[in-house]
């Protein structure tokens, strides 16, 4: 079960969007300038020939479906051209998301506290190794935002990234760490 319920009668926004939906027009007609353009692109009536204009007894009247249907298609086009069509609407961010939202937003904080240094090439792989762990949790937690198992191993993440990189640097400045 989610959060986000389409049925919440209380969110403001939903009843906010409902208000507005309830008042669009049931239905819209395009201007004359768009039947216009419909009538350019049809393909020209055929002129009937001498024969076909006398009246014959035994002969029905002919009917024009084509024409008819042409026009009608056309009619649908417009319309369907005319309708808005909504936007999909996509879920608000979990409890767990937007926490490791702020988890995120706070180890770049911490990260960008620490002293302009050149770490080591010693210290690279195990940095970028964090950084790709990192990289997977949160695409781990987009695909299931509720895991709050993947929301601890985000912050574990994090944390031996800012510990490895500040001993990195200590040892980078000759400091003892």
């Amino acid at each position: 079960m989610n959060d986000y319920d389409d049925n919440t009668p209380h969110d403001p926004e939903h009843a906010a969007l409902q208000a507005r939906l309830r008042a669009l027009p049931a239905e819209r007609v395009p201007p004359a300038r768009v039947w216009q353009a419909i009538a350019t692109q049809l393909p020209p009536m055929p002129r009937p020939s001498a024969e076909l204009q006398r009246p014959r007894a035994t002969r029905a009247p002919r009917r024009r479906w084509p024409l008819r249907l042409g026009l009608g298609l056309a009619a649908a086009l417009g319309v369907l051209m005319v309708v808005p069509m909504p936007a999909p609407r996509t879920p608000p961010p979990t409890l767990v998301q937007r926490q490791a939202e702020a988890m995120a937003a706070e180890y770049q904080q911490a990260m960008a506290a620490l002293p302009p240094t050149q770490v080591g090439g010693d210290w690279q792989p195990a940095l970028h190794e964090l950084d790709s762990s990192a990289d997977h949790i949160r695409a781990a937690i987009a695909e299931n935002p509720r895991s709050r198992v993947l929301l601890s191993q985000l912050q574990r993440t994090y944390a031996l990234r800012l510990e490895l990189t500040q001993q990195a640097v200590m040892a980078a400045a000759g400091l003892p760490s």
